[in-house]
């Protein structure tokens, strides 16, 4: 399965997420609530997946963590927020380039319309 395939099945799960649970939640019952979407869709997911930073040939020890990675393949970054900003869509992206993944999903579910709050960022996909 490609990342374009696991996309869209990460699309339905948070749809499916969204529609049950609503806005207002904290970022990390929606974690939770996908992972079980995931799952139950035949998807490998791995949470709070540390994310190494090597500088010149040393492996820095810093706290940044990858909210869901799905197949191996895909990050998924999850906000609950009023607005994403745009250092949102660039720490994923940065996450993308630290760990040599081509695709990430960031999405917000503190919003009237999920399908608006979705954003797929690609590196060399």
């Amino acid at each position: 399965m490609n990342e374009n395939n696991i996309s869209y099945k990460i699309r339905g799960a948070i749809f499916r997420v969204y529609n049950t649970l609503g806005p207002g939640l904290l970022e990390s019952v929606y974690v939770a609530a996908l992972v079980y979407e995931l799952n139950r869709a035949g998807l490998q997911t791995k949470v709070e997946l540390p994310v190494p930073v090597i500088y010149e040939e040393e492996k820095l020890e810093i706290g940044f963590r990858i909210d869901i990675l799905v197949n191996n393949l895909v990050i998924i970054e999850v906000k609950s927020v009023e607005h994403l900003a745009e250092v949102h869509h660039k720490v994923v992206l940065t996450y993308l380039k630290l760990s040599g993944k081509k695709l990430g999903i960031i999405v917000n579910f503190n919003t009237n319309n999920i399908a608006e709050s979705i954003f797929r960022k690609v590196n060399r996909l």
